[in-house]
């Protein structure tokens, strides 16, 4: 499993009740049957990933509930969701009879003018929406250009003819996120436009500037992307949120050591110096992270625990290991105290002491003192200091011994899954999954991480549509759910489909996941120099990507 799927299931819980509704026949209800009973019916055949049945449902239910413009608006969404220009249509008229001044309904009609690419109509109805004296008007349009968008070329295209148009309010928000747009969509010169546009607009405004660099950035300026950022230091030092943001631009540059001294500058706490921490530890500026260790510990005796904690973890980066069991000890109380507990057996661990580390974590597995998040971080820990051991067998053992302590607890299992799987085990991989559904279905996380490995790694290419189907109804702009859904329809056999989905993901977000997949769909087009592109943009984010190595594999390539 890629790392993008680790990320959604720690950043991603959506709990939901299921009420048990009866098996439904594929042929959908006429607007004359129940209203209830197709509703349930409906919200059943979502539930199970139908999109196409819960579409049909949906539709009756809409028709049956005169003026019910809840129900049309839903049973568009699904429409839309399954990609059925037909049934969007004939839904989407029932919500504009019912709501026609309906700003989301608006954005429908875009977002379902663009899936058809009628490009002259999404034009229309994103222009009349971006005019709107709602404030939120560009919001909605928005959304439907990032909902709508199936190729960045004619999209891009379409944002110019809103430029030409002087449709953009006259705000710095809008101003700003149809720049970022626009550098997601590829179009230099559209970024260059945009972002001199605001310029003369808004003069003197920072995040127009910080635009600027990234527009800089993202064109390979980026000697001129760092004298842009330059410039900004004296913003940095009065706005701690444009100090964060300056921050995140040069360490997309890779330039870790000035984003470490852009947080320094202005007032400290222990968030900044975690931060400012990591990024030297990244950039193994170990002169950097010696001077941080050294004003950290100032007045070192008067801190909390957290900077307490905070100082042994700059010193386990510096591997000064006595120092850093020193002050993780004198951690004397609160929620730091654990992460301290769980900091020193990995450092016990990491200067060979490995039967004391093994002996302090069983220890915290078995306190009643501490709560039970601790004592199940205590067996993930345990697990990764086997599995850096290469002992599989021993980190079986410590999953076991978590889940007989805590039965079915979700990130026992997700993590046991992701054993299972390095070792090509997918029938286990996949009880655990489906265990933690069992407890949670509608776990958005694990129903796109079980969709994904069937897709990628079985044939069972319909059962594992259905499952990123019912991730996607939850999260229908999530880029990792996006790639997903692109992977299993060129599994599939669907390769244009695919082709569209997984360029809309790399649009929502540059990830060496969606670049891989992106680069072997082309391929198989025949698409080989485009896709050697992505391949290397895949290759710049992460060298060792799985799924880089198999598309590779895969093409030859």
């Amino acid at each position: 499993m890629p790392a993008k799927l680790r990320f959604l299931f720690l950043m991603t819980v959506l709990a939901a009740v299921c009420v048990p509704f009866p098996a439904t026949s594929k042929q959908p209800v006429t607007p004359h049957d129940d209203l209830l009973a197709a509703t349930m019916a409906g919200e059943f055949a979502l539930q199970a990933g139908r999109l196409d049945e819960a579409a049909d449902w949906y539709l009756s239910a809409a028709k049956s509930a005169d003026g019910d413009a809840g129900l049309a608006e839903r049973a568009t969404r699904i429409a839309l969701l399954s990609n059925d220009n037909t049934r969007s249509a004939e839904a989407l008229k029932l919500w504009r009879a019912r709501a026609p001044d309906s700003l989301a309904m608006r954005a429908g009609e875009a977002t379902l003018s663009l899936r058809s690419d009628n490009m002259r109509r999404a034009r229309r109805e994103l222009e009349s929406l971006l005019r709107d004296p709602d404030p939120d008007g560009w919001r909605y349009a928005m959304a439907a250009l990032r909902g709508g968008i199936r190729d960045p070329d004619k999209a891009a295209d379409l944002v110019e003819d809103l430029v030409d148009a002087d449709a953009i309010p006259n705000q710095l928000q809008p101003w700003l996120v149809f720049g970022g747009l626009a550098q997601r969509l590829g179009r230099d010169s559209l970024t260059e436009r945009i972002v001199d546009d605001v310029i003369a607009r808004f003069p003197g405004e920072p995040r127009v500037a910080l635009l600027r660099a990234s527009q800089l950035r993202g064109a390979g300026r980026l000697d001129e992307a760092r004298a842009a950022l330059a410039e900004m230091e004296g913003s940095a030092r009065l706005d701690p949120d444009m100090r964060m943001a300056i921050a995140a631009e040069y360490d997309a540059l890779g330039d870790l050591q000035a984003s470490a001294n852009i947080l320094s500058l202005g007032p400290q706490d222990d968030h900044t110096y975690r931060l400012r921490a990591s990024l030297l530890a990244r950039a193994e500026d170990t002169a950097g992270l010696e001077s941080l260790y050294a004003e950290l510990k100032r007045d070192a005796d008067t801190f909390d625990p957290s900077r307490r904690l905070l100082l042994g973890q700059v010193a386990e980066f510096l591997e000064k290991h006595d120092e850093a069991l020193g002050w993780y000890r004198s951690v004397a109380a609160g929620p730091e105290r654990v992460q301290a507990r769980l900091r020193i057996a990995n450092v016990l661990h990491e200067t060979g002491s490995t039967a004391e580390a093994f002996d302090d974590l069983h220890d915290m597995q078995v306190d009643a003192s501490i709560d039970d998040d601790a004592r199940r971080d205590a067996y993930l820990l345990e697990a990764e200091l086997r599995f850096k051991e290469s002992d599989a067998d021993g980190e079986l053992d410590v999953y076991a011994r978590g889940l007989s302590a805590y039965p079915d607890d979700p990130e026992l299992l997700y993590a046991r899954g992701l054993l299972w799987e390095r070792r090509d085990d997918i029938p286990h991989a996949e009880a655990d999954l489906r265990r933690i559904l069992v407890v949670d279905p509608e776990n958005v996380a694990t129903l796109n991480a079980l969709g994904y490995t069937l897709a990628d790694r079985t044939t069972r290419y319909a059962e594992a549509l259905e499952l990123i189907d019912r991730a996607r109804v939850a999260d229908p702009d999530n880029a990792a759910i996006v790639d997903s859904y692109g992977w299993v329809l060129y599994r599939l056999g669907r390769n244009q489909e695919a082709l569209t989905e997984l360029r809309r993901a790399y649009t929502l977000q540059k990830d060496p996941d969606i670049a891989a997949h992106l680069g072997e769909v082309l391929w198989m087009l025949g698409e080989k120099n485009e896709a050697r592109r992505y391949f290397e943009e895949s290759r710049k984010l992460d060298p060792d990507n799985r799924s880089l190595q198999r598309a590779l594999d895969t093409t030859g390539a």
